[in-house]
């Protein structure tokens, strides 16, 4: 679906809001570990944990199914096998587990918050703490109503939880992947902490940002989101509300699709 088909432009939020009429059926949250540390040096945050669960809880309000990715970055990153001097096999078994670790306080803390039922799946054989991750299973789950979170990436070294997020989203036949960024509002055409005149994307074809090799996500991850035709929209999840906005239709962030034009933002969002 192209963006001018289902976006609304910023003027008419409101009224999406006041309507509470979802774009999307199921969507799935890309969630980065360092999400639930927040701005903080410590691997969790109460805080930051709160506001995760506000988010997805306000998502879940407007009948939206919802899977969620979650990194472990906060707790181990196997980018570091080099500094450690251990294999990068090693260093990446070790950030899947973080990621189960994740996945379970998220869990803890969703279900301490509401009545939904909260599902955590792993690629890796866990069963005393989480389901195998089995595609059918998982899309029952989603179907009755229950937000599920899968941990462990898809179980194989040397690929990121990005490649996971795209390649789960489309095995659960999820409408878009929603990529939360912690203090940044989107794809820019270069890096702002740069480049001060560096613009943000409103929308970009996944094949112009691929072309580019825009930074803001694994490339891998790129392809197969363009090749499968799965929508992405990276945005700062930060800001209140703005996951819901994206479900309601309303234009935060940047949106990326096969096919989408490239538009720059004219100063109406915060860089």
């Amino acid at each position: 679906m192209h963006i001018t088909a289902h976006l609304k432009s910023q003027g008419e939020g409101d009224e999406a809001m006041a309507a509470d009429k979802p774009i999307y059926k199921r969507v799935l949250l890309k969630l980065s570990g360092q999400a639930l540390a927040g701005k903080t040096q410590n691997a969790l945050n109460p805080e930051a944990i709160t506001h995760i669960v506000e988010e997805i809880l306000s998502v879940r309000a407007l009948g939206i199914e919802i899977a969620i990715v979650v990194g472990g970055g906060n707790i181990f990153r196997g980018a570091v096998s080099k500094d450690w001097q251990i294999e990068r096999a090693e260093a990446d078994n070790m950030g899947m587990l973080a990621t189960v670790i994740n996945g379970i306080m998220l869990r803890a803390a969703l279900t301490g918050s509401s009545d939904c039922e909260v599902r955590v799946m792993s690629a890796l054989h866990t069963p005393e703490v989480a389901e195998p991750f089995i595609r059918l299973r998982a899309d029952r789950h989603l179907t009755k109503g229950a937000i599920v979170v899968l941990t462990a990436g898809i179980g194989q070294p040397y690929l990121t939880t990005d490649y996971a997020a795209v390649q789960r989203a489309i095995e659960l036949r999820c409408d878009a992947v929603l990529a939360a960024k912690n203090g940044v509002s989107g794809v820019f055409n270069a890096d702002p902490k740069q480049d001060p005149e560096a613009k943000l994307y409103r929308s970009i074809g996944l094949g112009d940002a691929i072309r580019q090799q825009l930074a803001f996500m694994d490339l891998p991850a790129l392809v197969m989101a363009r090749d499968f035709n799965k929508p992405i929209h990276v945005f700062d999840f930060d800001a209140p509300g703005s996951m819901r906005g994206i479900c309601l239709g309303e234009a935060p962030g940047t949106y990326l699709a096969k096919g989408a034009k490239t538009k720059i933002y004219d100063g109406d969002a915060a860089a």
